[in-house]
């Protein structure tokens, strides 16, 4: 049986903007999809949960819960490590982020990271800084890439901390790190943030009208010696940037160029994440939103249903998902057949 997972993180949109926004989309074979399939299953979290929907799906499908209950983000950090062949030796790990806060009226706000364009060189710099301030601390600090940094801090185990994309745009006091050892976390984060004030790589980004780069966003704690569970998903397809690491769970890696690169393959139970609508869904920006989706429709959803109808694809089950809820969707071939339902695009709308 060849069966595959779909899923769209911030395909939903929201509330106040879906009649506007799904009034300019043009896709009869999403509609046709999502008309004929049948609810298979809905979380909803209450807007100030530590990771967003999808990202909690994800980690539910790799063994990566960490805390169930959503109380702090999935247990990503050793994942991550393997993905750049770094050795974890035995200890608790986070993910180490270089970001931006801008100031808001009366607190402090994240900035998207991938808004930050931070070179390897500049990147790397900072990371010499840091890594001082950290060691003389007794902290582990490791470098991956210019965005992506590995600290090794064993008495910080308990810490329940919020994924970048979980605490972008809010109020960072509510997604900051909770737990014994915070105010350490925070002594270490305010003195990188003063080494990192007038350093010369900021006034030069600010110079070439860039972000400077002026805090630290820590996450992902795992345990290197604690196994995780069995994955659910046995291949995953165009897996990029900080999803990533979910992938090296899976049993099998796939590289593909096309949708029908992957339904060649043959899936037995495959992931495709579609990350593109998460950037500028943070980011407010939704001509680009409409403009990322409806590239969509030619390139996959077109494929897929003609992969349904044809056989090719025994199951597909959709998942879509926005800040505060993540619904799934299945279909195989036989609920095609179901003639008096109409293609819609209603099931976009939480």
């Amino acid at each position: 049986m060849t069966q595959l997972e779909l899923l769209l993180p911030f395909a939903m949109p929201p509330a106040e903007l879906a009649r506007d926004l799904l009034r300019e989309l043009k896709m009869p074979a999403l509609a046709t999809l999502l008309a004929h399939a049948s609810v298979s299953g809905r979380q909803v979290s209450d807007g100030f949960s530590r990771t967003l929907p999808h990202e909690h799906w994800l980690a539910q499908q790799f063994g990566l819960t960490g805390q169930a209950d959503n109380s702090s983000s999935p247990a990503l950090a050793i994942s991550a490590m393997q993905t750049m062949a770094l050795p974890a030796e035995p200890g608790t790990w986070f993910i180490l982020q270089p970001v931006h806060l801008h100031i808001a009226r009366d607190h402090l706000v994240l900035t998207d990271p991938r808004q930050l364009h931070l070179s390897e060189a500049d990147g790397r710099a900072l990371f010499e800084i840091t890594h001082t301030l950290f060691e003389e601390s007794g902290k582990t600090l490791r470098y991956g890439d210019a965005q992506t940094w590995f600290l090794r801090a064993d008495d910080w185990a308990a810490l329940q901390t919020s994924t970048p994309d979980a605490a972008c745009g809010h109020n960072i006091d509510i997604w900051m790190p909770k737990g014994p050892n915070e105010r350490d976390w925070r002594r270490l984060q305010n003195e990188i943030q003063m080494h990192w004030h007038a350093h010369a790589i900021n006034e030069q980004r600010e110079a070439r009208g860039l972000k400077p780069v002026n805090s630290i966003w820590l996450w992902g704690g795992a345990s290197s010696t604690t196994a995780t569970a069995p994955a659910k998903i046995e291949e995953t397809f165009t897996f990029p940037g900080a999803h990533k690491p979910f992938a090296a769970q899976a049993g099998r890696q796939i590289a593909i160029t096309s949708a029908a690169d992957m339904i060649k393959a043959r899936p037995q139970h495959g992931l495709l994440l579609l990350d593109q609508l998460i950037e500028p869904a943070l980011a407010g920006d939704w001509s680009e939103w409409l403009t990322r989706f409806q590239a969509m429709e030619a390139a996959w959803f077109v494929p897929l249903l003609d992969a349904i109808k044809n056989g090719q694809l025994d199951k597909l089950t959709i998942t879509l998902s926005h800040n505060t809820a993540c619904s799934s969707f299945a279909l195989g071939k036989s609920s095609l057949r179901k003639f008096w339902c109409k293609p819609t695009l209603a099931r976009l709308v939480a």
